[in-house]
C-alpha cells in the first residue's frame, strides 16, 4: 500500500502532535518537517525524517501530499494557507470563529488558482464541535445550541497574548461560568452572552522592564479573543509558569436544548470531550482530515472546504465496506 506523504509545516505544540498522530496511522508517513528556525536546532522524535527551512519548501512541491499547517492562528495561519494553498494541498486548525469566512475565501482564492485542495479550522472547535452544532440544529430545529469551552488551556488565546510587546511566555485558561452551564442543561429558556458564558483567565511571563499596565490592558482588549469576556491577568515568573502551567488540558461541550411534536416534549443532545493534552488532540483530528484531503485531491477536487463538505467515511483508514459492517 503507497503510504500518504505528510509534511508539517511549523514544529511547535500542534507539529510535535501531529508528528505523534501520523505514528498511529498506518497509511501515512511524515516525509518532512519545515521551520523558519535554524533547521539543526529542531530534535524531531523520528531523527531519519529531515528538517528544512521553510524558505525552501517550494522544492518539495511534489513530494508531499498534503502539507499540515501548524502555525498559529492570530498571524501566522492568515498569511501562510492562502500562500501554501498555491503549490500543496494544505490541512490546518484555523480557529478565529469570525474571521473564517474571509480565511476560507482567500484559500478557496489561492487553491483555485493552481488546482490545489485546502481543508481548513479542522480540530475539535472548530471542527468536531461544529459537525454537532450542526447536527443539533438540524436534528432540532426548534431550540437553541450553546458551546462550552473549558475548564481548559487555549492555545490560540495564549498564543494572541504572547504575541503581544513585552510578553515572554503566557498561558490562558478558559472556564465556563457554572451558572449558565446548569441553566441550559436544564433545559431553561436562557438567552446567553459571550460574558454570560466563559471567564478568561490569563497567567503571563513579562520581559524585564515591561509595562505591565498596558500588557493587561492590551490582553483585555484584543477583540475576538478577550474584549468581550470578563479577563483576570496575572504576572508570574517563568519558574512559576513552567511548574503550574505546562501541561495543556481541555475541553468542552455542545448542548442542543429543543423541543419536538405538538406537545413541546422537551429533548437535549449533549456532546463533550475532556482532553488531556489539547495540542495532541487537535492534532488527531488534523491528521485524519489529511487522509480525506488527500482522497479528494486524488479525485481532482480542488479549492476549500471544511468539516461541513467531508463525508465522514472518507477519514477513515477503513474501506466503506468495512464500515458498513463494523460501525453501521
Amino acid at each position: 500500500m503507497d503510504k500518504i506523504k505528510l509534511g508539517i509545516v511549523g514544529y511547535g505544540n500542534i507539529g510535535k502532535g501531529a508528528e505523534l498522530a501520523i505514528e498511529q496511522n498506518d497509511d501515512m508517513e511524515l516525509v518532512v518537517v519545515f521551520t523558519r528556525r535554524a533547521p539543526e536546532s529542531v530534535k524531531l522524535l523520528d531523527e531519519s525524517v529531515p528538517v528544512i527551512h521553510y524558505d525552501n519548501i517550494l522544492e518539495w512541491k511534489d513530494k508531499v501530499d498534503v502539507m499540515i499547517l501548524c502555525g498559529g492562528s492570530a498571524t501566522d495561519l492568515p498569511v501562510m494557507g492562502p500562500e501554501l494553498a498555491r503549490d500543496f494541498n494544505v490541512i490546518d486548525s484555523y480557529d478565529n470563529h469570525t474571521n473564517i469566512p474571509k480565511y476560507y475565501a482567500d484559500v478557496n482564492e489561492a487553491a483555485k488558482e493552481r488546482d490545489t485542495l485546502g481543508i481548513i479550522s479542522v480540530g475539535w472547535d472548530p471542527g468536531l464541535f461544529s459537525l454537532n452544532r450542526l447536527y443539533g440544529e438540524v436534528v432540532l430545529p426548534k431550540g437553541e445550541t450553546f458551546t462550552f469551552w473549558g475548564e481548559g488551556v487555549s492555545q490560540g488565546h495564549s498564543d494572541a497574548i504572547r504575541r503581544i510587546d513585552g510578553v515572554k511566555n503566557a498561558v490562558q485558561y478558559t472556564i465556563p461560568i457554572k451558572e449558565a452551564v446548569d441553566k441550559v442543561r436544564s433545559g431553561e429558556d436562557v438567552e446567553l452572552s459571550t460574558r454570560d458564558k466563559h471567564f478568561r483567565d490569563c497567567y503571563v511571563v513579562a520581559k524585564e522592564g515591561a509595562d505591565l499596565a498596558l500588557i493587561e490592558e492590551t490582553i483585555k482588549n484584543i477583540p475576538y479573543y478577550f474584549a468581550d469576556n470578563d479577563t483576570k491577568v496575572t504576572f508570574i515568573s517563568e519558574e512559576e509558569l513552567i511548574k503550574n502551567h505546562s501541561k495543556m488540558p481541555h475541553g468542552g461541550f455542545v448542548i442542543r436544548s429543543g423541543k419536538t411534536g405538538r406537545e413541546d416534549n422537551k429533548e437535549i443532545i449533549e456532546y463533550s470531550l475532556k482532553i488531556d493534552s489539547n495540542p495532541e488532540f487537535t492534532s488527531a483530528v488534523l491528521i485524519c482530515y489529511a487522509r480525506a484531503a488527500y482522497r479528494l485531491a486524488k479525485k481532482g477536487e480542488t479549492g476549500a472546504r471544511t468539516v461541513f463538505d467531508i463525508a465522514p467515511g472518507l477519514l477513515s483508514i477503513k474501506s466503506p465496506e468495512e464500515l458498513r459492517k463494523v460501525l453501521l
